[in-house]
């Protein structure tokens, strides 16, 4: 079914998060990579890479998952070879690289698909920036995980539309690519609580029987997750209503990890200092039997977000889809996932207009880093503390609703945003996208003219670029003639001592270039062309073109007077 398949442009960056470090990208994408195997009803998978150690790692990750399709390798330097699949899925937004990859074949040739992460850093919103200049055509697509984002990115992309219309007066801008709301998904199976885990972890961190855990699981930065403060004011401000009608004490367990160590005491005494009534807990996130215990022994989530590196909130819904009530800011994706029945959403406010401006500037200008930059924004966004606290107080004192909102939030996390449903959602999606080609290629037009590969803006052909640096360029009918080397050393011992193994490029093989000079030798006094040693030795034209170059170079050949 290649109309609904799409080759996976796949890197162990993107999908591999015990190799390159744990964050909401990496573990989207490995759940992703395992939902597709799982799910997908495709014929093939087809992988496209740069390199062959990441077809194998894709191939093992198909291997873990049982897959039994057959499994296609496609180099990123031969990109024809997609067909019969039509569309490529990008694990980001799309890279503008990928649309000149293409221009070469036709913008027709195939359609790109990439999803939304974070958006906030100025990478991605360069690329949005760079996407309405690039050879983008309608028919790609830049999957959206909640409205939020929708709204931001399609924000972004009138800001560039506008500028280059006042830039570039009159000129028709092309049209945007789809940007559908599909959300990421979980294997609800894997959340399913595991009491005896639960009752384990709640003797480890001396929570009584009538306690209250909550509970939440998050990368443990301040600065690119959330501040801590706010919720532990919340938790006391809940434990001291509590307390005065004899309610149950409160406990709150991170569970996550700290990507910079002086956080861990920061935290800890914060915790003490703003919420003494309440225990605090850490385990490690890093570990998935310590993450199933937190889902299984706590009686409530929280996701309290002030940050802009957040898109969608991933973790709420695994926290759903383990039975328990959350509680989240109201805040981007978590306005989609979290409705009233699987918990509460508490509200959040931005700076007015005007007011973070220069944050923006310092951090577009190289002044401040990203780091700083979100930091600064999350120090003047807030969630109201007090609601936060009145919804803490609701749950812990009422168990039943505890239960009805955690039995409605697993039947949401298994009906909306299991991979079960959501990877339908994308091959439809990527149907949609081989339909619009298939218009496209009918109508025919500028969209599947083919580029001149050497004349790309972003990277022509060296002699159209560097075309008055040298005092000439070699003609292809020239002839070239061997010349005597007598003892020095031939192209293979050359190549060693110049060890252009260092950099792992070869211009071509070194035997193949022996083979080459060789040829030209047998031509004798009266030297040879390119297409004449092609022709000798069933070499391609143009590697014989690129071994010659080399061989004048090292003066093993020269052009006849």
């Amino acid at each position: 079914m290649p109309a609904t398949n799409a080759a996976i442009w796949f890197t162990a960056d993107g999908y591999d998060p015990g190799k390159n470090g744990i964050n909401g990208r990496r573990v989207a994408g490995e759940s992703f990579l395992r939902g597709f195997f799982t799910h997908a009803d495709v014929a093939e998978f087809v992988s496209l890479a740069h390199s062959e150690a990441d077809h194998a790692a894709f191939a093992e990750a198909a291997r873990r998952v049982g897959v039994t399709q057959p499994h296609r390798t496609v180099r990123l330097d031969q990109p024809a070879a997609l067909a019969p699949v039509e569309v490529v899925h990008y694990p980001a937004p799309i890279q503008t690289v990928e649309c000149w990859r293409r221009a070469p074949y036709g913008s027709a040739a195939w359609a790109l698909c990439g999803v939304t992460h974070t958006t906030a850093t100025k990478g991605v919103m360069q690329t949005l920036f760079d996407l309405r200049s690039a050879p983008q055509m309608p028919w790609d697509a830049v999957i959206c995980t909640s409205s939020s984002v929708q709204a931001s990115v399609r924000r972004l992309m009138e800001l560039a539309e506008t500028h280059l219309a006042q830039r570039f007066a009159g000129a028709a801008l092309p049209a945007r690519p789809l940007l559908p709301v599909i959300p990421l998904g979980c294997h609800s199976e894997d959340f399913l609580p595991d009491p005896a885990s639960g009752k384990r972890m709640r003797e480890r961190i001396g929570a009584g029987p009538g306690d209250i855990v909550v509970v939440t699981i998050a990368r443990l930065t301040p600065d690119e997750k959330f501040d801590p403060l706010p919720l532990f004011l919340a938790m006391e401000l809940a434990a001291t209503e509590l307390r005065a009608f004899g309610g149950a004490k409160l406990h709150v367990v991170f569970c996550g990890q700290f990507p910079e160590v002086q956080w861990d005491a920061i935290f800890a005494k914060a915790a003490a200092r703003l919420m003494p009534s309440c225990g605090y807990h850490r385990l490690d996130g890093g570990e998935r039997d310590e993450r199933q215990a937190t889902l299984s022994g706590g009686d409530i989530f929280v996701f309290p977000i002030d940050n802009l590196q957040e898109t969608f909130g991933l973790a709420p819904v695994e926290a759903m889809a383990a039975g328990l009530p959350v509680i989240v800011t109201d805040w981007d994706g978590l306005k989609d996932t979290v409705t009233p029945e699987v918990g509460f959403r508490i509200p959040t406010e931005l700076p007015r207009a005007g007011l973070s401006t220069y944050v923006s500037q310092r951090h577009v200008g190289g002044t401040d880093s990203y780091v700083q930059y979100v930091s600064q924004m999350s120090a003047m966004t807030s969630f109201d503390v007090p609601a936060f606290a009145r919804a803490l107080v609701t749950l812990a004192a009422d168990a039943d609703l505890r239960a009805r909102m955690g039995a409605m939030g697993q039947a949401r996390a298994r009906a909306v945003y299991d991979w079960r449903v959501v990877i339908p959602q994308m091959q439809a999606l990527w149907g949609e996208q081989a339909a619009m080609l298939a218009h496209a290629r009918k109508t025919g037009g500028a969209a599947v003219t083919r580029r001149d590969p050497g004349l790309l803006p972003i990277g022509p052909a060296v002699e159209e670029m560097f075309a008055a640096y040298p005092t000439s360029r070699a003609a292809p009918d020239r002839r070239l003639r061997s010349v005597a080397s007598g003892d020095r050393p031939g192209p293979r011992e050359t190549f060693d001592l110049r060890n252009y193994a260092l950099r792992r490029r070869l211009l071509d093989d070194p035997g193949r270039i022996e083979t080459v000079l060789a040829a030209y030798a047998a031509a004798g006094p009266d030297g040879a062309t390119e297409t004449e040693i092609a022709s000798a030795t069933r070499i391609p034209v143009a590697a014989v073109g690129r071994m010659s170059l080399w061989l004048v170079k090292y003066h093993f050949l020269e052009g006849m007077p």
